[in-house]
C-alpha cells in the first residue's frame, strides 16, 4: 500500500510433550531459537545487550529483515518492515513456517507444539499480537489520532477476531467480579484490555500503546503500536485488519478525521466480543446507540470517498471491507473461509453436535488451542486450509521466499545485505532496526524505513569488508 510501513510482532505459546516432564516450554523455545539461527542459518544472533532483559545471544535479526528472540520465555517473531500488504502477510506466514521447521528438527516425535494464539486457558495469561504502523509525525497524536482510531479498533474485531472458548474476568483488573458464563466470544484479547491508552506494555494492557519509540527518524515519524489485536491464522483476516487500519491512518494524515466517539471503549470492546447475536450495539459519546457494523461503515465510506483508486492493494482492501461487512449483516456463516472467529465457531459446533457435549465441556478448550497449532498435521485451521476451505491471499512460493528474503522496497533490504556481508568476515557488530555498527568505527544510519540505502550499503560493506577482528562468541 502506498506510503505506509507495516510490521507484526507475534508471541508463540508453547505446549511441551506430556511424556517428558523435563522438556519445559522455556527450554523448547530456547532450543528452537538456537536451531533457527545456528542450524538453519537464517540470521545473526546479537553480540550485545539489548536492554536489561535481552542478553547477548537471546535473539537476533534474520536475513529476511525481521527479528526473532526470546521474550519472557517464549519465542517472539517480528516481521521485517513492509510496504506491501501481501508482503506483510507472506512475512507473517514465513515466521510460522520457520518456527515450526525448527521445532520439527528438535522434537522428532511431534509431541511439542507452538500455538499462534493469545490466551492460556489454564493460567488465564494472555500474550500478544502487536501491530506496528509508521505514522507521519505531523499528525497530532493525542488530539487527533487516538480519539479518531479508538472506535475503529474497538469494532474491528468483528472481522479480525480469532475467537475463543469461555472468557476471562479478573477483579484486580476490572474491579468487577465474574458475571455471566461465557461460552464463546469473538476476540481473544478483548477480556484482557483494561484501558484505552497507556505507555508501558507490562503494566496495563491498553488498546493503544502510547510509548513514543519510532525506530526511525524522530522528526519525521511516529510508530503506532497496538496491543489490542488477535493473532490471526487466516491470511485474509490478517490482510484485512492491517489494510483497513492503514487506510484509516491515511485519512488522518490527509486531514480527514472521522467524527466518531464511544462512551466507554473498554466496555464496548468486551460487549462486542461477547455478543454472538451479531447485533453488536454500543453507545456513542452523545448517548445515542449505534452498532459495530455501522461504525466500521463510517470509516469505510470515508475511505471510499478519499482513497479509492490510489493503488491495487488499497482497492482490494476497500472491496473486501465492504464484502465482509455485508456478510456479517446478512449471513455471517458465509464468511467461514475468511474470518477466524467464524471458522473456529463452526468447527466447534460441528464437534459439539457429533460428540453430544455442550459448551461447558473442557474438551473444547483443547480444541480451541488446536485451531492455532502451527503443525500442519495437527492444527485445525490447517485442516481447513489444506482442504481448500480457507481463502488465501499469498501462495506457498511467496511465503517460502519470505523466509530468507527481505521486502525489496524498504530498509529491511539494506539490513539483510549488510548481514550477509558480515557472514564473510570476522567482525563485531550491532544490528538494529534503524542503525548498524561494525567494530565501533563503522556506522550505517537507516532511519528512513522507506529507503533502500543502496549506495550507502555498498559503501558501508566495503568499509568493513577486510576486517579481521575476532568475532565474539
Amino acid at each position: 500500500m502506498k506510503d505506509r510501513i507495516f510490521g507484526i510482532e507475534t508471541e508463540y505459546g508453547c505446549l511441551p510433550p506430556e511424556t517428558d516432564p523435563h522438556l519445559s516450554p522455556d527450554f523448547i523455545s530456547l532450543k528452537t531459537k538456537d536451531g533457527l539461527f545456528f542450524r538453519d542459518g537464517l540470521g545473526l544472533v546479537d553480540m550485545h545487550y539489548r536492554g536489561r532483559d535481552e542478553p547477548p545471544g537471546n535473539g537476533g535479526f534474520l536475513f529476511n529483515g525481521g527479528r526473532l528472540y526470546i521474550d519472557m520465555g517464549h519465542v517472539e517473531y517480528a516481521t521485517p518492515e513492509c510496504q506491501g500488504l501481501f508482503d506483510l502477510v507472506a512475512a507473517d506466514r514465513a515466521g510460522e513456517v520457520m518456527v515450526q521447521r525448527a521445532l520439527d528438527h528438535l522434537d522428532k516425535s511431534g509431541e511439542s507444539s507452538f500455538i499462534k494464539n493469545n490466551i492460556d486457558h489454564y493460567t488465564g495469561a494472555t500474550f500478544g499480537c502487536h501491530e506496528n504502523y509508521l505514522v507521519r509525525r505531523e499528525v497530532p497524536f493525542s488530539q487527533v489520532l487516538l480519539p479518531a482510531m479508538l472506535p475503529f479498533f474497538v469494532t474491528r474485531q468483528i472481522f479480525a477476531g480469532a475467537g475463543r472458548v469461555g472468557g476471562h474476568t479478573d477483579i484486580f483488573e476490572t474491579g468487577a467480579p465474574a458475571g455471566e458464563s461465557i461460552t464463546y466470544q469473538i476476540s481473544q484479547r478483548a477480556d484482557h484490555i483494561v484501558t484505552e491508552i497507556y505507555q508501558w506494555i507490562q503494566f496495563s494492557r491498553a488498546i493503544i500503546n502510547t510509548r513514543d519509540e519510532p525506530l526511525a527518524d524522530w522528526e519525521q515519524f511516529r510508530r503506532l503500536h497496538l496491543l489490542v489485536g488477535d493473532s490471526n491464522m487466516s491470511e485474509y483476516a490478517t490482510a484485512l485488519k492491517v489494510g483497513t487500519t492503514g487506510l484509516v491512518l491515511q485519512l488522518l494524515e490527509e486531514g480527514v478525521v472521522p467524527e466518531m466517539g464511544l462512551l466507554n471503549a473498554v466496555d464496548a470492546i468486551r460487549d462486542i466480543s461477547r455478543d454472538l447475536s451479531c447485533a453488536w450495539e454500543i453507545q456513542r459519546e452523545d448517548g445515542r446507540y449505534t452498532t459495530a457494523v455501522e461504525v466500521q461503515r463510517h470509516y469505510l465510506e470515508l475511505s471510499e470517498q478519499h482513497l479509492r483508486g490510489r493503488d491495487e492493494e488499497s482497492d482490494w482492501v476497500l472491496n473486501e471491507w465492504r464484502f465482509v461487512l455485508d456478510g456479517l449483516v446478512h449471513a455471517p456463516e458465509s464468511l467461514i473461509d475468511r474470518v477466524d472467529w467464524i471458522a473456529k465457531k463452526w468447527l466447534l459446533e460441528q464437534f459439539i453436535e457429533a460428540e453430544g457435549i455442550d459448551w461447558g465441556d473442557p474438551w473444547l478448550e483443547s480444541l480451541d488451542l488446536e485451531y492455532h497449532n502451527l503443525n500442519p498435521q495437527k492444527g485445525l485451521y490447517f485442516d481447513l486450509f489444506q482442504r481448500g476451505r480457507m481463502k488465501r491471499v499469498v501462495d506457498d512460493e511467496r511465503v517460502n521466499k519470505a523466509i530468507a528474503n527481505p521486502p525489496a522496497d524498504t530498509r529491511a533490504w539494506a539490513r539483510s545485505q549488510v548481514m550477509h556481508a558480515l557472514t564473510q568476515c570476522k567482525a563485531r557488530y550491532v544490528v538494529d532496526w534503524d542503525s548498524i555498527y561494525v567494530e565501533e568505527e563503522h556506522y550505517l544510519n537507516i532511519d528512513d524505513p522507506f529507503c533502500l540505502y543502496e549506495a550507502e550499503t555498498e559503501e558501508f560493506v566495503a568499509s568493513f569488508g577486510d576486517s579481521e577482528s575476532p568475532a565474539q562468541e
